[in-house]
């Protein structure tokens, strides 16, 4: 009876000082971050500082970005059901293929110059270079709280997440029709040159962090970064096969909604991570206001899309509302942390009504786009990049430095990915043959079939 005694009594002392430790914490990840890099004592070593009362919070700090992490990580898993599922059947290999080596192509190139290349510290505000992010594990202000609220091993695995996302979102727009080789080719170059380059104006310090512009978790800067870069793709690549007939479209359905479903409900989950991670602290009080309002912009997103497509197209279209809950998600992502719950509502019933309208918009035009990447992600990324100039609780948010932030972004992204498709189109070919898309690039990319037992490659 003693000993249960006893380790209660421990337990709840624990938990006390759990909450006592969290509660300290900024709302504020950037903040924070300085704070902790102005304050924070200098270590003799990492055992030392571990022997400190503040290492406990460090901990938890450091362990909920890790976690983080991981849930961006799932959602490349939900990028691949996506569009696989919004996709033909003989396509499913290759779109797996693509997602797979895109997060193992981000990570790697990101270690290799972008991170660097993102946060280079003091540099001229527009182009840093970059290379190795590694450093030495005994160099104590690196794995402490004299660097930050986390290691420099955490911030890097977090940041290389986000970096392959802005490649994947290209993926989705370009499927079914684009050659293996040549993406890859195209995914090392903008995930390792072009996305550091944007990202820093922001977050690395850049000329835009100094205009004031606001991107909390990237609706701009990895939302937008990615649409913009897959409608330059879209429009060198052209449409798919059989799309565009005779002045009139012909809709070509994905051959698994059950797919596509899980794979939305795993972005959403893996937003969390996203929004929740970007925080940049365990701080109780930020990361559950995130939650909310990112949470609250997803479902109001799919009810609005939902909505829109019943009257427009006069059925309600499921594809639609798949795409509203990925809306509200992108459109949240930029201000989850300085806009009102009501706010937030507001901005996820807006990127709903948004991406529809969008989506049929880019079919009339003819910009062939197999999952909506381009309305979900570059359309309601602006979206939402400007209703924090619109709803911020920050006075300092001004919708004219917003506006600029994603016209230089998106621009930027733009023409970069009509260049480089352009140029490798040149030199290796952007396309597949007819012959190829008509049979399935499963087999003539790859030699193989996602449903060997149930569908014909040519279905």
């Amino acid at each position: 009876m003693k000993n249960w005694l006893f380790n209660l009594t421990r337990m709840l002392k624990c938990l006390c000082v759990f909450g006592v430790l969290t509660a300290t914490v900024p709302i504020f990840a950037q903040e924070a971050a300085e704070t902790a890099a102005e304050e924070a004592p200098a270590y003799e070593s990492y055992e030392a500082f571990a022997e400190t009362p503040a290492f406990a919070l460090f901990t938890v700090n450091n362990l909920w970005i890790l976690i983080s992490a991981m849930f961006v990580f799932l959602m490349h898993l939900g990028f691949a059901s996506v569009e696989s599922g919004l996709a033909r059947s003989k396509n499913t290999v290759n779109i797996l293929y693509k997602n797979v080596l895109i997060a193992c192509i981000g990570i790697i190139t990101y270690a290799l110059w972008g991170f660097n290349a993102m946060y280079p510290g003091e540099f001229n505000g527009w182009l840093a270079s970059g290379s190795w992010f590694g450093v030495s594990n005994d160099d104590v202000s690196l794995m402490t709280d004299s660097y930050a609220a986390y290691t420099w091993w955490t911030d890097f695995i977090f940041q290389a997440m986000f970096a392959a996302t802005a490649a994947t979102i290209v993926s989705g727009a370009v499927a079914e029709r684009i050659k293996f080789g040549s993406f890859l080719i195209y995914s090392v170059l903008l995930v390792m040159f072009v996305y550091p380059m944007t990202g820093s104006w922001k977050w690395g310090g850049g000329w835009l962090d100094a205009k004031g512009f606001y991107d909390f978790a990237g609706s701009t800067l990895v939302h937008g970064f990615g649409g913009f870069a897959a409608l330059a793709a879209v429009m060198v690549l052209g449409p798919r096969l059989g799309k565009y007939v005779n002045g009139k479209l012909h809709p070509i359905l994905g051959h698994s909604m059950p797919l596509a479903t899980a794979g939305v409900m795993l972005l959403w989950l893996g937003w969390y991570g996203f929004n929740g991670g970007s925080v940049l602290s365990a701080d109780p009080r930020g990361v559950s206001y995130v939650f909310v309002t990112t949470t609250l912009a997803a479902a109001a997103g799919a009810v609005a899309a939902t909505l829109t497509s019943w009257i427009v197209l006069k059925k309600p279209d499921f594809s639609m509302g798949l795409n509203g809950i990925l809306a509200g998600l992108v459109g949240i992502t930029a201000g989850a942390d300085t806009v009102s719950m009501a706010a937030s509502l507001i901005i996820g019933i807006i990127a709903g009504i948004i991406v529809v309208f969008s989506i049929i918009f880019f079919d009339k035009i003819k910009i062939d786009d197999p999952v909506g990447a381009i309305s979900v992600h570059g359309v309601c990324g602006v979206w939402g990049t400007l209703a924090v100039g619109i709803f911020s609780l920050n006075e300092e948010h001004s919708f004219g430095v917003q506006l600029i932030g994603c016209v230089a972004v998106c621009v930027t992204a733009f023409v970069a990915s009509f260049i480089l498709s352009l140029v490798i189109k040149a030199i290796f070919g952007l396309r597949v043959s007819a012959e190829e898309e008509t049979e399935g690039l499963d087999i003539g990319e790859h030699g193989n079939e996602a449903y060997p037992d149930f569908t014909p490659a040519h279905k």
